[in-house]
């Protein structure tokens, strides 16, 4: 079948299949070694070798985790205000 060229529609078409495969499978397995990669990059990003103890890595890591979560959380918030901005500038 030829692939729709339309962003939507392969969006669309993604979130079916998505949704599909969350209704046959755990989400949690399917899903965790990107989350556990995703995890051990904030252990690799405060300590790239290796050099600290396991307890200080992990509260260190945690610590980065939550900084990219913090960070996200501002953006979004100021892309928020600034749309806001726009929508009262036009009115």
């Amino acid at each position: 079948m030829k692939q729709p060229s339309d962003p939507r529609e392969r969006s669309l078409r993604a979130r079916v299949a998505a949704y599909s495969l969350h209704a046959r499978h755990d989400p949690r397995q399917t899903t965790a070694k990107a989350r556990a990669t995703f995890m051990n990059s904030f252990e690799r990003l405060v300590d790239p070798d290796g050099k600290l103890p396991l307890s200080e890595r992990l509260r260190r890591a945690d610590a980065a985790r939550r900084a990219h979560y913090a960070r996200l959380a501002r953006l979004s918030h100021v892309t928020r205000q600034s749309r806001r901005r726009a929508a009262d500038d036009r009115e």
